[in-house]
């Protein structure tokens, strides 16, 4: 299956933390938080202005961003978790 995301819409995957800290302690899934970092599977075409002209999305597939802790929808799409995020939602690319 494929998707593609509308509008400004950018589509995630989370990329995992790693399990221990500096000093080599293990954190137990119940004390992780959910990954702020992702790298774009989709982007939409962008968003439209009031005179109808289309407003490119400025990240591309591929690139690794930072977003919100709680920003975008999680979903389940072809078994694996992704999230749909705004590109206002995006807080910048990671090079």
């Amino acid at each position: 299956m494929t998707f593609r995301p509308l509008h400004d819409r950018v589509l995630a995957r989370r990329i995992e933390a790693d399990e221990k800290t500096a000093g080599g302690l293990i954190i137990p899934d119940t004390a992780k938080e959910k990954p702020q970092e992702g790298e774009v599977i989709a982007v939409g075409a962008g968003a439209r202005t009031e005179k109808g002209e289309i407003i490119p999305v400025s990240v591309k597939k591929g690139d690794r961003v930072l977003f919100g802790k709680y920003s975008g929808t999680e979903v389940k799409i072809s078994g694996e978790e992704l999230v749909i995020l705004k590109e206002s939602d995006i807080l910048g690319v990671i090079n």
